[in-house]
């Protein structure tokens, strides 16, 4: 295709007539594979007189299309997914430096350099050897354009090779130098000409190096002669008067500009560097060898400078004299909150922290001008913001609070004080409304820790009386909604009402307020009244008659915001009142599913926009997020009210038909991020149902299909739906042969499978166990596929969980048919049934070879069915391992008691969980002495460390082409597992014993003389106990 049609070809992705884009990306999948294309595509976007849309609709192509298809596995090859050839990618080495170079237009610049990237990653530097001189040639030049471009490069180069320990400090000697020195000479001798150009590239060279630092610092980066020029830097961009005409006027818009860029890069990266590398309080022991010189010195020369600079911005920032950027004043906050803990860092900080929360903490935390246009504009984002902070961990409001906990927190003796001195202080100065609210804002955050301070807990009654509940009446709709969230957050840490009429004035409140007009308001008051239902019996008592009206408020705006707080309130009622909406449970329901189907539906309709990755999309897609994570909280709130009806088999039958559909859609429409929640549903009505109804199968099916295509990986999940299907539909399964056959395939297709790892195993290990003792004698057809798939694991478990559970499918083979499973095993290969029962013997005299209940049970039964068999149908060179079943069992039967009170203990642990308390200590430090703090998240932070450490010891062996097991690294112990049931669990071990023992004597009486006559007394004496447990009924046993 020459290059004109090719240009109009790519020009028809950009239709706005569906039917014309969509015959445009099917021919350009037709011919992605070709020769040449891609060549020419680079010819194409290097052209100016062609119109940039459609360069930059050639440009994302090719960026996915190198992404998805430069080095394709031979095993992933297909007809729509070929790998592109050489000469193709000869063109890409060759153009994208030029291209890049010449190139005017920002975003084609942008989807150039990612395209590079992923080229960097396959081929530098055994394919591309002379990468590093071509973008050192670019840097060197003297053309501003083909700096910028290496200067992009280099940040490309090192985005490749971030995570890749051994790669970038062979580099960074040369390529850092380099950098700094161009940045150094752009600011203080600036060519002519060059406005544009200066901040993009200190832009990219600012995040380059602070690229190098995410996972480790070079001994280049650590020495004076490094640091020192970058430092310098640094200090030079944060310190920069940057001219008003240089920048845009609007603040949005500013703070996306590219001087802007390169500042917030230098405050970020002189935070990391601290926080990661320089702070020696809080080093993780095992980083302390390799950068414990360095964060003595920098914590002593180089922090102090930080913070002197830093502080002076923020003086500037307050008295109006210079504008920071969100970002700098975020990175800013990261930083002085960073260093609290350290007691070098804390002495320089102390004595400016009263200054700080006054003037740079309470702006932020009051009502200002932008919230008060996105409390109009937006007012959902607004609350999400508030109360479903996930998205917004980096903004100055949320720094600004970190800030603020982190000093009460570490610093409670100097800190905790005068902070509350202040906020009090402003409430009782008849403040304005916006700066009321700062201050309340201020109790809303530290609430945690008021409420745990021996001298002021007792107040908060009176604060709430005197500051709080006026501004229920306040004309300002925001103050309505901070009182809200001020009596929310006191409830949820306990304060202590000695006045119930104030509890009901505060009650009353909260309920007219959920008739507000503003929604900020009633999602506030509804989070509130919450609390207080879970907190109060009188409250409980007094919502219950309109429980019914605050189920549907909160299902309608539930719907209006998709707020996961929401969900979890309406969750937290419906657990409260399940009695009383018991009458409503079918219609509540309806309502979720509704509402769980729009929003999948959604979810599936955004995921049939995206187009093959191949295909032009210069439009960033949304994919939909935060439906799905809606969608989620919903399928929760189901769960929750499935909960609620559990004594009431009928209403929870009819539950459950409101609850099929929207199981089959997800797993129709392929959502896989919902399985999870779906079949968690599914999970818990039938098993507290007991049974599986006939609208429940086509979910069965469903769910073969899908392991068999597109979820696997999802095993794990379906495990206990598959369990139940098979538990309590097993007369289904003994009557159609395609089910027995589909759930005996989704077990050798995990097992097989090579995208899957022994966890998943051990999963398709349960399937198993449960088809064989749910359909005993009617899976005869598919037991030597079971025996041949477990034992083709049997020598290459690498783990004791694993190795345990493809034994136990053996065991239960043999307990399924003792003489077939037998044989089977032995005709897999000659010897191995004698092998097999060497194993099985070796972890019964194993201290913790069966660890687990089920492990012993199972082994008691399976080793009782072997002594019933006749002596003719035993194998001869098995016969003499018969005389050790008796004394094996007895070896499992000792430890049984014990396994049996230790789940029991379990247990009881797991229900008295609810009833642990926050230690104060964890939110006060009262017995300060101004030393270093280390506190549990101190302790948390050297855990990660530790385990970073171990698995990169483990990545580094097997690149060194270490092949072995990890056995020797500590395996996690085999615990119980308090969700799993199986039908051995209504079997009388001991009275199974007992009369396996009877039937032994008659049947193979020389074996049972030989094992009966060779035990010691001890052993003697556990035979008698067990043979009067088995007297016993089945629950004293």
């Amino acid at each position: 295709m020459d290059l004109e049609s090719l240009t109009h070809l790519f020009a028809t992705t950009l239709s706005p007539d569906p039917n014309v884009r969509k015959a445009g990306e099917l021919q350009i999948r037709k011919i992605a594979g070709q020769e040449g294309i891609v060549a020419a595509l680079l010819q194409i976007i290097s052209t100016e007189g062609v119109d940039v849309a459609t360069r930059q609709a050639c440009t994302v192509w090719l960026k996915n299309r190198v992404h998805t298809c430069y080095d394709i596995d031979s095993s992933e090859i297909r007809a729509d997914r070929t790998p592109i050839p050489q000469s193709d990618r000869d063109a890409l080495k060759s153009s994208l430096l030029p291209l890049l170079a010449s190139t005017l237009s920002r975003p084609i610049s942008f989807q150039l350099a990612a395209t590079l990237k992923d080229v960097i990653i396959r081929d530098f530097p055994e394919k591309w050897p002379n990468l590093f001189s071509e973008i050192n040639k670019l840097l060197v030049s003297g053309d501003i354009r083909e700096v910028v471009a290496g200067c992009q490069a280099s940040l490309e180069l090192i985005k490749a090779f971030e995570a890749r320990r051994k790669v970038l400090p062979e580099l960074l000697p040369q390529l850092l130098p380099t950098l700094v020195n161009i940045a150094v000479q752009s600011l203080s001798s600036p060519p002519a000409g060059t406005s544009q150009e200066i901040p993009m590239l200190l832009h990219y060279i600012l995040k380059a190096y602070m690229k190098t630092t995410l996972i480790q610092l070079s001994p280049h980066q650590m020495s004076n002669e490094s640091l020192v020029p970058w430092g310098r830097l640094f200090f030079q961009v944060i310190n920069l008067q940057i001219p008003k005409d240089a920048v845009p006027a609007d603040e949005d818009e500013r703070e996306r500009c590219e001087w802007w860029k390169a500042k917030k890069w230098a405050y970020a990266t002189l935070g990391r560097l601290y926080r990661r590398y320089g702070d020696p309080s809080q080093l993780p022991s095992t980083l302390k060898e390799e950068y414990g010189a360095f964060a003595d010195s920098f914590v002593n020369t180089f922090a102090p400078e930080i913070i002197k600079v830093f502080l002076h911005q923020v003086e500037l920032y307050v008295s109006g004299q210079v504008w920071l950027s969100k970002k700098s004043q975020y990175h800013i906050f990261s930083f002085f909150s960073d260093c609290i803990k350290p007691k070098s860092t804390w002495h320089l900080i102390k004595p400016h922290f009263e200054t700080l929360v006054s003037s740079f903490v309470y702006p932020q935390m009051s009502f200002t001008h932008a919230k008060e246009e996105l409390w109009h504009s937006d007012p959902v984002d607004l609350v999400r913001q508030q109360v479903d902070d996930g998205d917004y961990f980096d903004t100055p409001l949320v720094a600004a609070t970190s800030f603020l906990i982190q000093l009460v927190k570490s610093r409670t003796k100097v800190t905790f004080m005068p902070t509350l001195g202040f906020i009090n202080n402003v409430l009782r100065s008849n403040p304005e409304a916006p700066q009321k609210y700062g201050a309340l804002n201020m109790t809303v955050s530290l609430a945690p820790f008021i409420m745990r301070h021996p001298d002021v807990k007792d107040g908060m009654e009176q604060f709430l009386v005197q500051h709080v509940l006026p501004c229920f009446n306040a004309p300002e709709s925001y103050l309505r909604a901070v009182a809200c969230e001020v009596l929310s957050a006191v409830e949820k840490v306990g304060v202590k009402w000695l006045n119930e009429q104030n509890l009901h004035l505060h009650f009353t409140a909260v309920a007219a307020a959920m008739s507000d007009d503003e929604l900020p308001v009633k999602v506030h008051s509804i989070l509130a009244l919450t609390q207080m239902i879970i907190v109060h019996e009188s409250i409980r008592n007094a919502v219950a008659p309109q429980i019914g009206k605050l189920v549907q408020d909160l299902l309608k705006l539930c719907d209006e915001t998709e707020l996961e707080s929401l969900n979890s309130s309406l969750k937290a009622v419906v657990a409260y009142y399940q009695e009383e909406l018991l009458p409503v449970a079918v219609d509540l329901t309806v309502r979720l599913c509704d509402t769980y189907l729009r929003l999948a539906a959604e979810v599936s309709s955004k995921s049939g926009e995206t187009s093959d990755p191949d295909v032009s999309n210069p439009f960033e897609f949304d994919g939909g997020e935060d439906k799905e994570i809606a969608a989620m909280n919903i399928a929760q709130t189901i769960g929750t009210v499935i909960s609620a009806v559990e004594t009431s088999p009928e209403i929870l039958a009819q539950v459950q038909d409101v609850i099929a559909p929207i199981v089959v859609f997800t797993l129709e429409k392929q959502l896989i991020d919902l399985f999870d929640n779906v079949y968690e549903l599914i999970d818990s009505t039938t098993f507290k149902l007991r049974r599986i109804s006939p609208n429940l199968w086509p979910i069965f099916e469903l769910t073969y299909k899908a392991l068999k295509t597109h979820a696997i990986n999802w095993i794990e999940e379906m495990i206990p739906t598959l369990d139940n299907f098979l538990s309590y539909g097993s007369d289904v399964f003994k009557s159609r042969a395609d089910y027995r056959n589909m759930i005996v395939d989704i077990y050798t297709t995990v097992l097989n499978s090579d995208s899957l790892g022994e966890s998943d195993f051990i999963n398709g290990s349960k399937l198993a166990d449960s088809v064989l003792l749910n359909l005993r004698g009617h899976v005869d057809d598919y037991l030597q596929v079971i025996v041949n798939t477990a034992l083709a694991h049997s020598d290459s478990a690498k783990t004791n969980k694993f190795r345990l559970a493809n034994l136990e499918v053996l065991i239960n083979c043999v307990l399924y048919n003792p003489v077939a499973g037998l044989h089977f095993i032995e005709t897999y290969s000659p010897g191995m049934a004698r092998t097999f029962l060497d194993r099985w013997f070796t972890a019964i005299k194993t201290e913790n070879g069966l660890p687990r209940v089920y492990d012993k049970r199972l082994t008691i039964i399976a080793l009782s069915a072997l002594m019933e068999m006749e002596q003719s149908t035993i194998p001869e060179p098995l016969k003499e391992a018969w005389q050790f079943m008796v004394s094996g069992a007895l070896k499992v039967f000792e430890g049984l008691p014990k396994a049996v009170a230790a789940r029991k203990e379990l247990e009881e642990s797991f229900e008295d969980d609810d009833d642990l308390e926050d230690d104060d200590d964890d939110y006060l430090n009262l017995n300060e002495d101004e030393g270093d703090v280390w506190d549990e998240e101190s302790a948390y932070m050297e855990v990660l460390a530790k385990e970073g450490a171990r698995l990169r010891a483990i990545n580094e062996k097997r690149e060194g082409g270490y092949t072995g097991s990890d056995s020797s690294s500590e395996e996690e112990e085999i615990e119980e597992e308090l969700g799993y049931f199986s039908p051995l669990d209504t079997v009388n071990p001991y009275e199974t014993f007992k009369n396996a023992l009877t039937n032994f004597q008659h049947k193979n009486p020389t074996a049972y003389q030989v094992a009966t006559t060779s035990l010691d007394v001890e052993q003697q004496t556990a035979l008698i106990e067990v043979m009067k447990k088995a007297d016993l009924p089945h629950t004293q046993a």
